[in-house]
C-alpha cells in the first residue's frame, strides 16, 4: 500500500504518513484502530510490531479464562488475558479442578463447528 493509499483511508495527507514512517512524528492515538484496521492487524501487533499468529482458527480455546463472581453468582468467560468487575469487585481467574466420572468435558465435531458438553 502506498503513503498515499492509506493516507486516503485514513483521512490524513501522504506527508504526514511520511513522518511516520520516517519517526519524525507519531499518529495521534485517536487514530491507532484505524490504522489497524487500514493494515489489516489488531492494535497490539501495530504497536508491539508483532504478529500474533492462532493456528486454531476457530478459537483458542486453551486461552480460556473463567470468572465467578462471588456476590451474584454471574460466570464470565474469556479467550484470554483481561480484567473482569462485577459488583464493584475485580473478579480473579478460577482455577480449574481435576475432572471425575460426573465432570467430563464431551466435545462434538458437526461439518467446521465444536460442540461443547
Amino acid at each position: 500500500m502506498t503513503q498515499q493509499q492509506l493516507a486516503d483511508k485514513l483521512s490524513v495527507s501522504a506527508k504526514t504518513i511520511s513522518k511516520w514512517e520516517t519517526a519524525k512524528g507519531y499518529p495521534d492515538i485517536t487514530l491507532l484502530e484505524s490504522i489497524a484496521n487500514a493494515l489489516s492487524v489488531s492494535v497490539t501487533e501495530l504497536i508491539s510490531g508483532n504478529t500474533i499468529v492462532n493456528s486454531n482458527v476457530s478459537a483458542n480455546m486453551l486461552r480460556s479464562h473463567f470468572y465467578v463472581c462471588p456476590v451474584c453468582g454471574n460466570i464470565v468467560h474469556s479467550m484470554g488475558e483481561t480484567v473482569i468487575q462485577c459488583h464493584g469487585l475485580q473478579l480473579q481467574q478460577e482455577e480449574a479442578e481435576e475432572t471425575d466420572e460426573h465432570h467430563k468435558i464431551f466435545v462434538e465435531q458437526v461439518e467446521d463447528e465444536y460442540y461443547v458438553q
